[in-house]
């Protein structure tokens, strides 16, 4: 999709801090981060979300999780704690609508998603 957001990222059309990047996925610096550390995963094919997989981003997305863990061990929250999420539509905040994931850590992120 030539106007998405993060297919944009994706193809470098929009400088990103990159910490991952391989055949099918990116991982890069959120820009407003919820916790000192924030990263964004993902599918480098566009979906939606998670209701909207094909084979192909599903295939990726499969991948995220083992990334994540590799990430926040990278990123030094790998023992202390960290938060893998993704929202699906406009409910449950997805502001983007591109597949992806928060990585979030670095502070004790309590119990509680919603205020």
């Amino acid at each position: 999709m030539s106007e998405c957001l993060f297919c944009k990222i994706a193809r470098k059309e929009i400088p990103s801090a990159i910490v991952y990047e391989d055949d099918t996925l990116l991982a890069f610096k959120d820009i407003f981060p919820q916790a000192p550390v924030h990263l964004l995963i993902i599918s480098k094919a566009h979906c939606q979300g998670l209701g909207d997989l094909t084979p192909e981003t599903a295939a990726a997305a499969a991948r995220i999780p083992q990334v994540a863990a590799q990430l926040a061990a990278d990123q030094g929250v790998g023992t202390s704690g960290w938060r893998l999420l993704s929202n699906c539509g406009a409910d449950a905040g997805q502001s983007v609508a591109h597949l992806h994931f928060h990585l979030l850590g670095g502070k004790p992120l309590g119990g509680k998603l919603c205020q």
